[in-house]
């Protein structure tokens, strides 16, 4: 094993280019849809509301299969799940990507959702197949792939677009799927020492209506009405599954989702900082393409194409992408308890920049540019300190349930900056006003500060709770060891930081 590790042969070398490159195919496919909203509503003959299914479906269908394919991902069937979902991947972008109405592009837009469970599976491929130097750096960089990518796909697909039609748009979507799955087939491993488990299947129905109700609520309530007797009985539905959900994870023997694993700190603030953090992302990637977009005449926007708009987003790839680097750097400057928090500073400058500082085009690059740094160094520690505190078999699993909350964060946040614009659009006028936009980017700095607090407060309480209880109690050497996974979560904290930034914060 140590001589395959020191000299690894041509499919280890492949498998971190490809494991990245499907986390990136993955990214720019869910974010196909956004930017041909209007052209796929011009295009079909149907309104912007149904149009922007084409976004709603694959977010959806992803929330919903992502953790039981993570739960799958985590026996021993990974490599046939990898290759069976980038197979489902490529059938849908043909179907989307062919002139065959509004209801096959729908249809290949929600096959095209399971890609979303992929980056979980490779987190846990990596976490497996690679060794610990190699495997810490990956994990990063495929957690940042999930936000990169969607400033990758924005540009891309507006350049197709406007070139060769909104058809050619998904083309290109299938040709890059059929690339990554003839990549999956030829490198991914198959899992070794993985024991088959029996599939939670009521947890996984149970999980999958109780979201898709939640996550249908939240896409529908500015048409259905906020108040609007349907909508209320559908959440209040939706959040009573959800809850039965927990209480059947809670009991069952092998659950889809250990729950259990939040009692630990590190795995909890993970969860809750991906959730919270999801929320103020897409606020701001929300407003910022809807503002650029809106013309002059009413007072701000610029009137952007959709390409233009695609290359505001470009900065914040790019810097997502750079964080990877900094992280190490900023672990080793600071401390490694810091590296979160920071991120949150970060991306709440960035958010205080579009409050302030929104004028001209050249201000919004560099708002996305900083935001970039800021999410990807926020992203780029979650999966780590997952991947560090919860058993190998566990992985999967777990970083599934960090995806889903975050793809919910994501719902949430662009549905908060739609319904925050619509209450500042005037009677008898489409477009909002532009206090509009700074009241929705003061919610969206609140929404910041809250995850800073996360990050900060829930681990210190785990600590101080933890530091108290070895204070008071007298226990033998034997129970210590018994003991060793509960009671020295604050080490673990600090300890899985420095392995998502590397040998360099050491």
């Amino acid at each position: 094993m140590e001589a395959r590790h020191t000299a690894p042969g041509l499919r280890e070398r492949a498998l971190v280019p490809v494991l990245v490159f499907l986390g990136t195919v993955v990214a720019v496919i869910s974010s196909l849809g956004s930017p041909l909203v209007p052209t796929i509503a011009s295009v079909d003959h149907v309104s912007l509301s149904d149009a922007q299914w084409s976004l709603t479906i694959t977010l959806l269908v992803g929330a919903v299969a992502t953790p039981t394919m993570g739960r799958l991902g985590d026996g021993p069937h990974r490599r046939r799940v990898i290759i069976g979902a980038t197979a489902v991947v490529l059938l849908g972008s043909v179907l989307a990507a062919l002139p065959l109405g509004f209801t096959f592009l729908i249809i290949g837009r929600g096959l095209q959702g399971l890609g979303l469970g992929l980056t979980p599976l490779a987190i846990a491929t990596a976490r497996d197949a690679l060794p610990a130097e190699r495997s810490r750096p990956t994990v990063a960089l495929l957690s940042i792939t999930t936000v990169a990518g969607v400033g990758l796909g924005y540009p891309l697909t507006g350049l197709i677009a406007e070139s060769w039609g909104v058809h050619a748009g998904f083309w290109f979507g299938a040709i890059i799927s059929a690339l990554a799955l003839a990549a999956a087939v030829l490198v991914v491993p198959q899992p070794q020492g993985r024991e088959k488990r029996p599939l939670d299947a009521p947890g996984a129905v149970l999980l999958a209506v109780g979201l898709a109700g939640l996550l249908l609520a939240l896409s529908e309530g500015e048409i259905w009405g906020w108040g609007s007797t349907r909508l209320l009985g559908l959440t209040g539905a939706a959040l009573a599954l959800l809850a039965w959900w927990i209480i059947h994870e809670l009991r069952t023997a092998h659950p889809l989702v250990d729950l259990r694993s939040l009692r630990n700190r590190v795995v909890l603030t993970a969860d809750v900082s991906g959730l919270i953090a999801g929320v103020a992302m897409y606020m701001l990637m929300s407003m910022v393409t809807r503002f650029v977009q809106t013309p002059s005449s009413a007072g701000y926007g610029f009137g952007t194409s959709v390409l233009v708009t695609g290359l505001v987003l470009l900065p914040f790839s790019a810097a997502s992408v750079a964080s990877s680097k900094l992280v190490p750097v900023l672990a080793r400057r600071t401390s490694t308890a810091l590296v979160l928090p920071v991120g949150c500073a970060v991306s709440l400058l960035s958010m205080a920049m579009f409050l302030f500082a929104r004028n001209s085009l050249w201000e919004l690059f560099v708002i996305m540019g900083v935001a970039g740094l800021g999410v990807g160094c926020t992203f780029a520690v979650m999966p780590g300190l997952i991947v560090s505190s919860v058993p190998a078999h566990e992985t999967g699993s777990a970083i599934s349930f960090n995806q889903v909350l975050r793809t919910v964060g994501y719902s949430t946040g662009s549905v908060l900056s739609a319904v925050i614009l619509q209450a500042h659009t005037p009677a008898g006028r489409l477009l909002p006003e532009n206090s509009g936009y700074g009241t929705a980017a003061l919610l969206g700095c609140a929404v910041w500060v809250v995850t800073a607090v996360v990050t900060i407060v829930l681990p210190r309480r785990g600590a101080s709770a933890r530091q108290d209880r070895s204070a008071t109690a007298v226990v033998t050497r034997d129970e210590e060891l018994l003991m060793d996974e509960s009671i020295a979560d604050a080490e673990t904290a600090e300890d899985s930081v420095t392995a998502v930034a590397g040998p360099a914060s050491r």
